[in-house]
């Protein structure tokens, strides 16, 4: 592929083309890679009781005990017995042998929603929270187990305490992500309507349950084809990017967990022209912007746990957006979006460098087809302090590197703004990088700086760059690249 780009001696504008089409190639490979990654993990929510910081230790149950406390709750003389005897079978349920026992045991789900559907409030609680216990359990029998109780547990997300609502939405969360049984039992019974119902809750607390829910419920193997597109087909969509305008009412809790859903969505490739015509990317890069302004005010921790998947779903949805339309959707200057992201990149770099790459590749998708974000990156100075980030990592090095080639394969006048300036020594010094992809992506970049700048070559000779080259002659995958440049640098 190489020999085609042997600049002066061969027609240029092929191997400029070849070059574009083969990073193309290579970050549709890396998004499929980070889709895949994303969607087959998972976060558990566990909402700890505090009756241990009291002093009291669960025990293991035994059948015996089981079947005794579930006989005390559904027939005990007095309210309060029976109300104590769930309590004392909640906290022996915080044990996987007690989870095992209880499922085994046979009848102890059925008098469990039993309970649950009593007309006593503090039984139909205690009942609810022995359910919750069960939901964390790891072992995917035990959620099955539960599934008689998920259309009652559905039917009370309808109901008027925002407490039992909350406890409710977390339990149809645990058992989702645990087993599809549930989830193929629970899309019949109605979760999607009941969610969107659910979403117009006043309190807090509900709707970063339901969020939790709902992310669960996005992230199954099955939802491109089963979930997602009742999802996209209800008001959820309008609702959570509502949630996700910045403002006063914006709650980072409640944020955060529909932002990842949006993420979840995204993901899937189901239909995403529809959430850009919903306001997605505006809604996405105002918010972008209220972030970087709230890092620059407050030091409190939380902040990078919405900015992380907000900038993915910009950066997916910037792959699919037309080039000519991203900029009037974000309905943003180029240079505020900029200027922003690197907000954010130094605060990642201070406080997160693992995020680093997330802003990087928001960039990387801002720049490669968009000549004017190109022209804010010169504009606000901002190639020194990118090219800095070079020491941080090998990910992050070569996410720099790409993002400056998209400046440089812009053309000559992007070119002669890098020069001079010290995109040259910084390339030569990641030349002596052993990592291949790092090296592969300065080779591309030099190659685009002496296409178009012509004192790119003498200045590279000069500085020894020859001899930087040949550490790599040898490196099967960068051989063709390392002849192409000698052979330019030689004869150019």
């Amino acid at each position: 592929m190489w020999s085609r780009r042997q600049r002066r001696l061969r027609p240029l504008s092929c191997g400029v083309e070849e070059l574009r089409c083969r990073r193309r190639e290579r970050e549709a490979a890396l998004r499929k890679a980070r889709r895949e990654q994303q969607l087959v993990s998972k976060r558990l929510l566990r909402d700890e009781d505090p009756e241990k910081a009291e002093g009291y230790v669960a025990v293991i149950l035994g059948e015996a005990e089981i079947q005794q406390f579930l006989r005390l709750a559904q027939r005990g003389t007095e309210e309060k017995e029976r109300e104590k005897a769930l309590v004392s079978l909640r906290r022996g349920l915080q044990h996987p042998e007690t989870q095992q026992a209880f499922i085994r045991l046979e009848g102890s789900i059925r008098t469990l929603v039993g309970l649950l559907t009593s007309n006593q409030a503090l039984l139909q609680l205690e009942a609810a929270r022995c359910l919750h216990e069960l939901s964390h359990s790891e072992l995917s029998a035990v959620a099955e187990a539960c599934l008689p109780a998920t259309s009652y547990l559905l039917t009370y997300l309808s109901g008027h305490s925002s407490d039992f609502i909350e406890l409710c939405l977390y339990t149809l969360g645990n058992l989702i992500v645990e087993s599809e049984a549930v989830r193929r039992q629970l899309l019949p019974q109605g979760i999607v309507p009941a969610l969107a119902a659910c979403i117009q809750s006043p309190h807090l607390t509900v709707l970063e349950a339901l969020g939790y829910a709902l992310s669960q419920l996005l992230q199954a193997k099955e939802a491109p084809e089963k979930i997602i597109p009742s999802v996209l087909g209800s008001t959820l969509p309008q609702h959570m990017l509502q949630l996700l305008q910045p403002g006063p009412k914006l709650n980072l809790g409640v944020a955060v967990e529909f932002a990842w859903c949006l993420h979840y969505i995204i993901c899937s490739q189901v239909n995403n022209a529809l959430l850009i015509t919903h306001g997605a990317l505006s809604t996405l890069g105002l918010l972008l912007l209220d972030l970087a302004g709230a890092v620059q005010r407050t030091e409190d921790a939380g902040l990078e746990l919405l900015a992380c998947p907000v900038l993915r779903c910009l950066s997916n949805l910037l792959t699919e957006a037309a080039v000519e339309a991203v900029g009037e959707q974000m309905q943003l200057r180029d240079e505020r979006v900029v200027a922003a992201l690197f907000i954010l990149l130094q605060f990642f770099l201070q406080k997160q460098p693992s995020l680093l790459p997330e802003g990087l590749w928001l960039l990387n998708n801002l720049t490669a087809n968009s000549p004017s974000f190109c022209t804010s990156l010169l504009s606000l100075d901002l190639i020194e302090p990118l090219l800095r980030l070079l020491s941080v990592s090998n990910v992050v090095s070569v996410l720099v590197l790409t993002v400056v080639c998209n400046v440089a394969e812009k053309g000559p006048a992007y070119c002669q703004r890098l020069w001079p300036g010290p995109l040259l020594p910084s390339l030569l010094d990641t030349l002596v990088f052993s990592d291949t992809e790092v090296v592969g992506q300065s080779l591309e970049l030099l190659q685009l700086l002496f296409l178009y700048q012509p004192g790119a070559v003498q200045a590279f000779l000069q500085q020894s760059g020859l001899q930087a080259l040949q550490r790599h002659e040898e490196v099967a995958q960068l051989q063709d690249r390392v002849r192409a440049l000698q052979q330019t640098a030689r004869h150019g």
